[in-house]
């Protein structure tokens, strides 16, 4: 006989069926189980048509599918964005340098810190060293006297780099796009190093572009050795008319180094220049679109490129009128002229005094992603507008660096034309 232990393996196997031990010989049993597989298909059924938005918002993102609710989906979409921010100016005007007296894991004074970094998904952002224009009597018309505008740069690098150490659980220092990848991988803020305004720069050779920057913009609110700016209100007459000689050799150094060339704040004849010297792909940082609201920082119509929309409502809407919506104008415009891939997210937080209803800091972003989905941006270009097309630039930037390198292409030694000491 067999054992009790084995039995059910030989009935299993059909050697001595028994017709009570099995439901498919039991039509009641198996009426019972096709009935519950029957109405939990139904109910499904109606919880997907019938109840479609509370469905796609509470099970659609385990599924990979984007909420129905706006504000949801700006949450599901928005896994990160590298932004411009100049965190590291406010360090200097309210902490004098002082590292160890920043907290940022807690409320800052002004639009960013670390927990309203969270709650807004920011993946990345550039640490902008900003300084202000040079008094031009102290500089003199050829730029030829020496300012403090290079150690203020400097102390601001330094500073941006001692935060970044100090929230190493927060920051991650990031040199290329795969370092922003990295960092947004492992869950940490990628660290990006900017520099506003190529004053900074020392008017002498043009192979003085440091390495480790991945963005430089040719000027700031005042003309430099290298180009013209746009100045902040319209009038500024050219000094250039464009990129200087030493500005196109800028240029060259900075795409055989692989730094981005950042156009925010040039004269609408240096960004066309730019646009046609320059071997890599181009960006604005934090512009906005001059058809929707007509100040000279905004851009004209431009392609190859990516435009980060810049928040300041002076830039967005005539007083009284920056809202998220006017941002999303902005965004709206840039995507019809030049496509989804060209436009980015640039808000100057930090940098700006006011800022737009609803964009109030950086916690805020979801706000413009879920206005965006409303007026039917998809997941994939929503993904572009939040880091994807910046990242495709900085690929390419780096793409040609390398290719520069690889076919010979040495450091230039250009030395600027009206200095008398050399």
């Amino acid at each position: 006989m067999p054992s009790a232990e084995t039995s059910p393996l030989l009935n299993s196997n059909g050697n001595h069926h028994d017709p009570e031990s099995s439901c498919d010989a039991d039509p009641k049993k198996r009426g019972i189980v096709w009935g519950a597989l029957t109405a939990l298909f139904a109910a499904a059924l109606v919880l997907i048509f019938g109840f479609h938005d509370e469905f796609a918002n509470t099970f659609g993102p385990l599924l990979g599918l984007v909420p129905t609710d706006p504000a949801l989906a700006a949450l599901f979409i928005l896994d990160r964005a590298p932004y411009h921010l100049d965190l590291p100016i406010l360090v200097r005007g309210l902490y004098r340098n002082n590292v160890s007296a920043v907290d940022l894991a807690h409320t800052m004074p002004a639009h960013v810190d670390i927990p309203r970094l969270r709650k807004g998904k920011v993946g990345g952002f550039f640490w902008s060293t900003y300084v202000q224009c040079p008094n031009p009597k102290l500089t003199g018309e050829d730029f030829l006297n020496a300012t403090w505008r290079v150690r203020d740069t400097l102390e601001q690098i330094d500073v941006s780099k001692l935060l970044i150490e100090k929230y190493p659980e927060t920051f991650k220092l990031a040199l290329s796009a795969a370092d922003i990848q990295s960092a947004i991988g492992s869950g940490k803020i990628a660290s990006l190093l900017g520099v506003e305004g190529s004053e900074t720069l020392l008017p002498c050779c043009a192979n003085t572009t440091p390495l480790a920057f991945d963005m430089s913009p040719s000027t700031h609110t005042c003309h430099n050795a290298f180009a013209d700016s746009c100045g902040f209100e319209p009038g500024i007459i050219p000094l250039h008319h464009g990129l200087s000689p030493l500005g196109y050799t800028l240029v060259e150094e900075m795409n055989r180094l692989g730094v981005l060339v950042d156009l925010s704040h040039t004269s609408d004849k240096t960004a066309k220049d730019a646009l046609k010297h320059s071997k890599a792909p181009v960006i604005w940082s934090h512009s906005s679109a001059r058809a929707v609201h007509n100040v000279p920082r905004n851009g004209e119509n431009q392609t190859d490129a990516v435009v980060m929309v810049n928040f300041a409502p002076f830039f967005v809407a005539t007083p009284g009128n920056a809202t998220v919506a006017a941002v999303a104008d902005h965004v709206d415009h840039i995507a019809s002229v030049a496509g989804k891939a060209h436009v980015g997210i640039g808000s100057d937080y930090d940098g700006i005094g006011d800022v737009p209803v609803g964009l109030e800091d950086v916690s805020t972003y979801p706000a413009l992603i879920a206005e965006l989905y409303r007026r039917g941006w998809n997941k994939y270009e929503l993904g572009g507008l939040t880091g994807g097309n910046l990242l495709r630039i900085l690929h390419k930037a780096e793409e040609v660096s390398h290719k520069l390198r690889a076919t010979g292409a040495l450091p230039r030694y250009d030395i600027y034309e009206k200095r008398t000491d050399l």
